[in-house]
């Protein structure tokens, strides 16, 4: 079971991505709805996972990644893309995103990303 920090601008995707982790076995410890916020409640909750739009007010998810790792150079996060955004998930990864989770999602790819993430 691992502790997720879900963050995404639209509550209806924390929504979604909240019960498929929950009813895959995993504690969402928290929700942001920015990149600021993520690296702030990174900080407090040291999660185990990290689930992370890209496109975002405030800051964008790959920023936040960037953020993320100068605090934690091991934190794993996953990057929630919609489909045509390729060049920004490979930004994501040089950033330091450890993979990727392709928008509209199915719950067993989702839980299949976490896995091979904490595994990794």
């Amino acid at each position: 079971m691992a502790r997720v920090l879900v963050v995404d601008d639209a509550a209806f995707m924390r929504m979604l991505l909240k019960k498929i982790l929950t009813q895959g076995g995993h504690q969402v410890v928290g929700e942001a709805s920015n990149g600021k916020e993520a690296v702030q409640k990174y900080q407090e909750l040291k999660p185990d996972v990290v689930t992370m739009d890209i496109v975002m007010p405030e800051m964008d998810g790959i920023t936040a990644v960037r953020e993320i790792k100068k605090i934690d150079p091991n934190a794993k996060i996953i990057m929630i893309t919609a489909v045509g955004q390729e060049s920004k998930v490979m930004e994501a990864l040089k950033a330091g995103a450890s993979g990727y989770i392709v928008k509209p999602f199915q719950a067993p790819k989702v839980l299949e990303e976490i896995n091979r993430v904490l595994s990794s």
